[in-house]
């Protein structure tokens, strides 16, 4: 029989709370910004703000297309500047519950499939609503241009976004059948 020890420890100890609102102090990740994610995120903010600021501009009351593309845009412009706040804070490293991998992915992919409607939604939309040359027209057009841009932005996260999540052509029967 083992023999009780002679010394017992009586020290007890506080378990630090580990819930899902324990952030700690976020520390600003200004590296993200350079990063081709970070730039892509704010060139995302930048052409969305315009998007919206142009037709919002513009008389678009009277045109149900144009209160679809205003709310891709601000629903969007608003989701991407949340997104860039989690990313600068490093609140996704802390947020560790969360595929966040996925969730940027997802987002992106929702995005560009928005925009893609929006865009033609604004652009088809032009000519009906405005007479060529006026100040409306020009507005619509430049939303149209700019949304384009936005859509291609969005691609071009959700690519790199993608490529990220699949690490770089890894797979786990790969990874171990290598013994990694």
């Amino acid at each position: 029989m083992a023999e009780f020890p002679s010394k017992v420890s009586t020290h007890t100890s506080t378990r630090e709370a580990s819930g899902f609102f324990t952030l700690g102090t976020p520390t600003c990740d200004v590296a993200f910004l350079k990063s081709v994610m970070g730039i892509l995120m704010m060139v995302e903010i930048v052409l969305g703000l315009l998007v919206w600021a142009l037709i919002a501009d513009s008389h678009y009351h009277p045109y149900a297309a144009y209160h679809w593309v205003m709310f891709v845009a601000i629903f969007c412009w608003l989701m991407t500047i949340i997104l860039l706040v989690i990313y600068l804070l490093q609140l996704h490293v802390k947020l560790h519950m969360l595929p966040w991998s996925i969730v940027l992915m997802m987002f992106n992919l929702c995005a560009t499939i928005l925009y893609i409607i929006a865009f033609i939604t604004c652009a088809a939309s032009v000519s009906p609503t405005s007479e060529k040359s006026s100040q409306e027209y020009n507005k619509r057009a430049a939303a149209s241009f700019f949304a384009c841009l936005v859509m291609i932005a969005y691609g071009a996260n959700t690519f790199l976004t993608f490529v990220e999540w699949r690490g770089h052509g890894t797979n786990a029967a790969t990874s171990q059948a290598n013994g990694v």
